[in-house]
């Protein structure tokens, strides 16, 4: 069960700290205002051990910029710390100062020194959009006029605890594949450069008497052999001028398209980004945000061309009066029954509710499509592996006894 270290004032005013377990910062936090508390600082215990391997890689890991986990763990914390009655100063103070990693706490030190001066906090976390992005401070921007903080601050760390989950999952179910291709790569090129070699020596001067798969792997064996650095080169160059190519205008373009057009991996593709967008675009609406900049908001966290250009196109058309589901209607990205429920919402005036259900329906299925893929790659790369495996061996293998028929 998870530890949390606190610093607090009990009822007759004395200073207190120590360490509470509890299942979740917010019941460490409940529990000690029942014993009396006045919570000052409440912050989760660090798992790795100092002087240990973990210390190590944790001294590694604070000299890189703060990630999405760091800024979870700092929501979560502050929205807490502010339902316990910490002012929001104070809080920061606390946050920062236990913070490990150095950059993220420099982050929160400017900002508390922005709150100090009087500026809004929404305008204050706006200065750093790659910790804090758009949907963040609306969120927290709609949260300041409506005096609902911390229960705004919890919907934020579900949503970034939703979207990590989401990552990750779809990070490891491109990992899997990747490794086993690999492997499937590494094992091709031991046998054309270490075992095929082996046997140029036997097959020296029977050339007119082997068959075309063994010539064939002869000379690509050869050409490996001798020509490695510049195959090498090559493979590189191919990857590194593959990656700089989608990150320029019509390589985007063209790579987002291929995410939701390719057999196998199109229909996790999907759900992720129809799951990201209603998501992003509910959790706007139930935060009180204008319709107008939801929708803009929506398009840049889709994380995919195609559908930002589709939440743009909404956009125009609410501008111009229209209802969200009327050009929706017109676009194949999204399901016709996912267009109809948007419809049903903005007549019942329930879209919200609506959008929260159908991203929660899509989330489960990009967990399900994920298991399905998982489950798919590995017969398939074996069968890959066997089939050029297996065509190496019989390249081999014929020739053997092609000549030993000959000898006879």
């Amino acid at each position: 069960m998870p530890q949390y270290k606190y610093e607090s004032r009990t009822q007759y005013g004395q200073s207190a700290s120590g360490v509470v377990t509890a299942d979740s910062a917010m019941a460490a936090a409940q529990s000690l205002r029942t014993q009396g508390h006045q919570i000052l600082r409440l912050s989760p215990v660090g798992s790795l051990g100092s002087g240990s391997l973990g210390e190590k890689l944790k001294k590694l890991n604070v000299s890189s910029g703060p990630g999405a986990r760091d800024v979870l763990n700092f929501t979560t914390q502050l929205a807490v710390m502010i339902r316990a009655g910490i002012s929001l100063r104070a809080a920061l103070d606390g946050i920062a100062e236990q913070t490990e990693n150095p950059k993220f706490k420099e982050i929160l030190t400017s900002i508390k020194t922005d709150v100090e001066s009087g500026k809004q906090f929404s305008d204050a976390l706006k200065k750093y959009p790659k910790q804090f992005n758009v949907l963040y401070v609306n969120m927290v921007r709609a949260s300041e006029m409506s005096g609902s903080f911390s229960k705004m601050l919890d919907r934020i760390a579900a949503y970034q605890a939703q979207s990590i989950e989401t990552r990750n999952m779809v990070v490891g179910a491109m990992i899997y594949p990747g490794v086993i291709g690999g492997m499937a790569i590494s094992v091709t090129i031991f046998l054309l450069t270490f075992v095929l070699p082996r046997f140029a020596g036997v097959f020296e001067g029977k050339e007119s008497a082997m068959p075309k798969p063994t010539l064939f792997l002869l000379w690509v064996s050869d050409f490996m052999v001798s020509w490695w650095w510049a195959v090498s080169i090559g493979i590189v160059g191919l990857f590194a001028g593959l990656y700089l190519f989608t990150r320029t205008g019509p390589g985007g373009w063209w790579w987002d398209r291929t995410k939701l057009l390719v057999p196998i991996f199109r229909r996790m593709f999907r759900a992720l980004y129809i799951s990201r967008s209603l998501h992003t675009m509910g959790e706007l609406i139930n935060a009180g945000v204008p319709m107008l900049d939801t929708l803009a908001i929506t398009g840049d966290i889709s994380g995919n061309r195609l559908y930002q250009r589709l939440w743009r196109n909404v956009y125009i058309a609410v501008k111009q009066g229209k209802k969200i589901a009327q050009p929706l209607q017109r676009n194949a990205l999204l399901p016709r029954a996912v267009v109809q429920m948007i419809s049903a919402g903005e007549e019942s005036g329930k879209l919200g509710e609506v959008l929260d259900e159908v991203s929660s329906y899509y989330h489960k299925q990009l967990r399900e499509v994920i298991k399905t893929v998982t489950g798919m790659i590995e017969p398939i790369m074996i069968i890959v592996m066997g089939s050029v495996v297996g065509f190496i061996a019989m390249a081999i293998i014929l020739p053997i006894f092609k000549l030993s028929t000959l000898v006879k």
